[in-house]
C-alpha cells in the first residue's frame, strides 16, 4: 500500500526513474546529515567544515532528485556520478569528525555506513546504466 507521500510522488512524476523508496531514503539522508552539523554548531566547530558537509551531504539528495527526473541516459548518469563524488566528499568529513574525536563512534556509525551502503548502490547503477548504454 502506498503512502500519501508515495501517492503523490506517483501522480506528479509518472516519467521517474528511480523509486519513490530511493527519494525518501535521501530525504533522510539529508535529515541524518543536518543533524550532524547543528551538533557540529552547538559543539563550536569551524563553520568552513560545517559548510562543507552541508554541502556535499545535501547535495547527493538534490543530485538523486534531478536523475530521477532526468531528460536522458547521459543527463542521468551526470547525476548519479556527482551524487557519488558528493558521497565521497561527505564522507571524507564524517571520517574527519571521527578523527577528531567530536563525535563517540556509535552515534556517526550509522551514518557513515549509509554513506558507504549509498555509493555502493549508486556506483552499481550507473554501471548498470553505462553498460546499458554501450549494448546500444
Amino acid at each position: 500500500m502506498l503512502t500519501a507521500k508515495h501517492q503523490e510522488r506517483a501522480r506528479n512524476s509518472d516519467m521517474a526513474r528511480l523509486r519513490s523508496e530511493t527519494l525518501d531514503r535521501m530525504d533522510e539522508y539529508a535529515d541524518r546529515v543536518l543533524d550532524v552539523t547543528d551538533a557540529l554548531a552547538e559543539q563550536g566547530r569551524s563553520p568552513r567544515i560545517i559548510n562543507q558537509i552541508i554541502g556535499a551531504g545535501t547535495s547527493v539528495g538534490a543530485n538523486i532528485y534531478e536523475a530521477s527526473e532526468a531528460m536522458s541516459r547521459a543527463d542521468f548518469n551526470k547525476c548519479l556520478a556527482i551524487a557519488i563524488k558528493e558521497l565521497n566528499e561527505c564522507h571524507f568529513w564524517l571520517k574527519l569528525c571521527l578523527r577528531r574525536g567530536w563525535f563517540q563512534p556509535t552515534r556517526m556509525h550509522p551514518i557513515v555506513l549509509e554513506t558507504i551502503e549509498l555509493k555502493t548502490m549508486f556506483g552499481a547503477m550507473l554501471g548498470r546504466s553505462r553498460r546499458k548504454a554501450a549494448e546500444r
